[in-house]
């Protein structure tokens, strides 16, 4: 059984903040960036675009991570105890 640290638990838990991370995916569309203009201080379009994805990524990630921290979890429903359990904690 997991432990938990204060109202953080090892539940399933969803927020609106968690659709951010929908927008890294935009960098797997190869057809939207397979070309070589606008160059950016030499650089083809193909290069410097991944780049950009990348800090939107960590961004989008860093968002949904700072929006959601805090936040409480649900405890999973409770699991009937398993052999360890019984054991009286002396298992390890």
């Amino acid at each position: 059984m997991a432990a938990q640290t204060g109202n953080r638990g090892s539940g399933l838990r969803f927020s609106p903040w968690n659709l951010l991370l929908i927008i890294p995916f935009w960098i797997l569309l190869t057809p939207l960036y397979n070309r070589e203009d606008p160059a950016l201080f030499g650089m083809p379009f193909f290069y410097w675009f991944q780049f950009v994805g990348i800090a939107i990524g960590v961004a989008c990630t860093t968002l949904v991570y700072l929006g959601t921290r805090n936040k409480p979890a649900t405890a999973p429903p409770s699991e009937p105890a398993d052999v360890d359990d019984l054991d009286g904690g002396n298992a390890r």
